[in-house]
């Protein structure tokens, strides 16, 4: 017998339940949708929004509607005790992200996907990962492109050695706010690189002294560009030139994404040592947020792990927290795993 699994959604804003309507119009709307948390989860055969919870008694009232789920709650606690949910899904700001994922994991959910950011301290995400491993719990973050076609078969490309030994993984992906844009540009950092273990981090950021209060940065800076290095040689950097665009440069190849997931760039080298134009593979567009729901539910079925687990939804913020930790240190090389675990980029509104 199939199993259809029961899902909570906390947070009823907009990546929670209305961010679709700000795409749907837009000619490149196919990248996207099902966008929101709510979309994708009613979009998947497999799982059935059975209630939503948010503070806001009359948005959450509005999106039990819109989605069809059975139950409103104004408090997430109440939704997983009384639901018996299988999954949760997190589309709240990151500063209580780690509260309610340890709370869902100790309650018996199976599974959590999780938006970005993570969380907003380095030991919250300590918190996270000791109260989901132990459980087994089948974990996604709300990184996206990570589970869409279009990146995984570029990543097979790599995977398959047809750019040679990869060199540097190259982001284009502009100045952005290190908690809300960035945290997709490390993880893509992290997935090119073949999702292994960083050795140092360095970074540029917009950030004060004054904004500091201890080991907290009371303002989410902007990050114009970083370098992270890793343990498997890889080259990483982030730089200021916009598109969404990566590009990853091999000893015998070099293969850049385009406009934001549109398609590709692939150039292999000749007899001559020269990188020629070929033939890059099927641009499939699809929506990364249902994919990453789905990859959920087989994991689930299977005990399988995720493609966006919380092991590797910590190393990328981790890196967000080194490359924010670099700057404030004059951009200096900080090493990884970080050893101040205190470290914190927690504006009020988060």
């Amino acid at each position: 017998m199939v199993t259809t699994y029961r899902v909570g959604l906390i947070g009823c804003g907009r990546m929670g339940a209305t961010i679709d309507d700000e795409v749907k119009s837009r000619p490149d709307s196919h990248l996207f949708l099902p966008y929101s948390h709510a979309a994708a989860i009613v979009a998947c055969e497999r799982m059935e929004l059975v209630a939503v919870s948010d503070p806001i008694a009359e948005k959450a009232e509005t999106i039990r509607e819109r989605y069809g789920a059975q139950q409103a709650y104004g408090d997430y606690r109440e939704m997983i005790e009384k639901e018996n949910l299988d999954v949760v899904s997190v589309a709240t700001r990151p500063g209580p992200h780690a509260e309610q994922v340890i709370f869902a994991a100790e309650a018996g959910v199976k599974g959590i996907y999780c938006e970005k950011s993570l969380c907003n301290a380095v030991h919250e995400m300590d918190a996270m990962l000791a109260a989901c491993e132990p459980r087994g719990v089948k974990f996604n973050y709300g990184t996206q492109r990570r589970y869409a076609a279009l990146y995984r078969n570029a990543r097979a490309l790599i995977e398959r050695g047809e750019l040679g030994e990869v060199q540097a993984v190259i982001a284009h992906c502009g100045v952005s706010v290190a908690q809300w844009g960035h945290t997709h540009a490390a993880d893509m950092m992290l997935f090119f690189a073949g999702d292994g273990e960083a050795e140092f981090a360095q970074g540029t950021t917009d950030a004060r002294d004054e904004e500091w209060e201890g080991d907290r940065l009371m303002r989410d800076p902007a990050i114009s560009s970083a370098y992270v290095k890793f343990k498997n040689g890889v080259h990483s950097y982030l730089v200021a030139s916009t598109g969404w665009e990566f590009e990853i440069a091999g000893t015998e190849g070099k293969l850049q994404t385009l406009s934001n997931g549109m398609g590709y760039s692939l150039r292999i080298k000749d007899e001559h040592g020269d990188y020629r134009p070929v033939d890059p593979p099927e641009a499939v567009i699809e929506s990364g947020t249902l994919r990453g729901m789905e990859d959920i539910v087989q994991a689930l079925d299977c005990d399988g792990d995720t493609q966006g687990n919380l092991q590797l939804a910590c190393r990328s913020q981790e890196m967000i927290f080194a490359m924010v930790e670099s700057s404030r240190r004059g951009g200096a090389r900080v090493d990884l795993p970080l050893e101040n675990r205190a470290l914190s980029i927690a504006p009020d509104h988060y």
